[in-house]
């Protein structure tokens, strides 16, 4: 926690100001917490990595990682807009000089927002390759038509990188060719339906539906059919990121456990001078610290253009278990107040768990270890 020392105090007075009765709030109504990103993206911390020639800061991932632990580590939640860190990664890297004057400024203003990522389809699942979601040229457009599911923050953005198939799966050379990326308008874009998804955590997710929606052809980034390279290209960043959220929520778990540990008296002592609580507190920091050398490591790379997707797997796979086990030790440790919302520990418990499922679950980080590092047989 030494890198980037005055961005980690900025954002932690930032949030400061959005303590956990705010949280609670947000969450007992499902809302999506409008005044805390907006006051994240007029500060300029939502665009940490746009280039400086377009507005934004031009830091590297490690800032960016930075920013959106000490969201974490403050009782806080990124998912709200960290999607406008890594989502842009495509269009920073694939589209055209055109695309990026179009519409990085303005993101990096906040008149913009790119929040929503259309990947993922009920039939498809974690099989990105098997979407089905049509796009279909006619004339100067394309028209759209097919279902995301999954679709965070899609009634909160403005924009939506859009995955879609160019090419139906059976006509393809490659399994990989046939699908490409859309930058979507949603603000005024007939044919497009968004319905909300309750679920266990306050995430603001949808399923997306589109009915002949039409997208200029000038809105395709780069050539038609790459569009699966363009957005792997993303994720490794959006892996590392996700990671150091997950650092954020040990941290604040820990934090939580370890002073309710010192003060709770029960028995005539401190419950934490019992070992029974000491140790999964002292295991899970652990677990925290070997996860964030597997972060640091991941960035490293990402910003020295290196090869780095086991270890971006790795850094989200190792963050993600130390947050869940940091949060089962926390939710141990406060007993029956650590199901009280005004704790804030039962909400974070929630959030947290997502991370070992999404975005690219535990088995399929797995998966990818055991194929492409360890040589064994792909098992799917």
């Amino acid at each position: 926690m030494d890198d980037w020392p005055e961005i980690r105090q900025s954002v932690a007075r930032l949030c400061a100001g959005f303590p956990g009765s705010y949280w609670q709030e947000q969450d007992a109504k499902a809302a999506y917490p409008t005044e805390f990103v907006s006051a994240l993206a007029n500060a300029g911390w939502l665009a940490a990595l746009i280039p400086e020639e377009f507005g934004g800061a031009g830091l590297p991932l490690s800032a960016a990682c930075a920013i959106l632990e000490e969201i974490h580590a403050s009782g806080g939640n990124g998912a709200a807009a960290h999607a406008q860190m890594y989502v842009m990664g495509t269009l920073l890297r694939h589209g055209s000089a055109a695309q990026k004057a179009t519409w990085l400024p303005a993101i990096a203003r906040n008149e913009l927002r790119l929040q929503a990522f259309g990947v993922t389809e009920p039939d498809a699942g974690s099989d990105t390759l098997s979407i089905s979601t049509m796009a279909v040229r006619d004339g100067d457009d394309y028209v759209i038509n097919g279902r995301k599911i999954w679709t965070s923050r899609a009634q909160h953005s403005d924009l939506m990188l859009l995955l879609a198939r160019t090419t139906p799966k059976d006509q393809v050379a490659r399994r990989t060719d046939g699908l490409s990326v859309f930058v979507l308008d949603m603000r005024d874009c007939p044919g497009l339906s968004i319905q909300p998804i309750a679920t266990m955590m306050n995430h603001g997710t949808t399923s997306v539906f589109f009915d002949d929606v039409r997208v200029p052809v000038a809105n395709r980034i780069g050539e038609e059919g790459q569009g699966f390279r363009y957005i792997l290209s993303g994720m490794n960043a959006e892996r590392i990121l996700i990671a150091a959220e997950c650092l954020g929520d040990a941290r604040f778990f820990l934090d939580r456990a370890c002073d309710h540990a010192r003060t709770r008296q029960v028995f005539g002592r401190p419950i934490g001078q019992n070992q029974g609580i000491q140790f999964p507190l002292a295991m899970a920091h652990a677990r925290a610290a070997a996860a964030r050398l597997m972060v640091a490591d991941a960035c490293r790379r990402q910003e020295a253009g290196e090869r780095g997707g086991a270890e971006a797997n790795m850094a989200k796979l190792l963050a993600a278990e130390a947050s869940w086990q940091a949060g089962e030790a926390a939710l141990q440790t406060l007993g029956g107040m650590g199901f009280a919302a005004e704790y804030d520990v039962e909400r974070k418990f929630r959030e947290t768990r997502l991370y070992q499922v999404a975005p690219v679950s535990t088995n399929l980080i797995l998966a990818h270890l055991a194929e492409h590092v360890l040589g064994l047989p792909r098992s799917y």
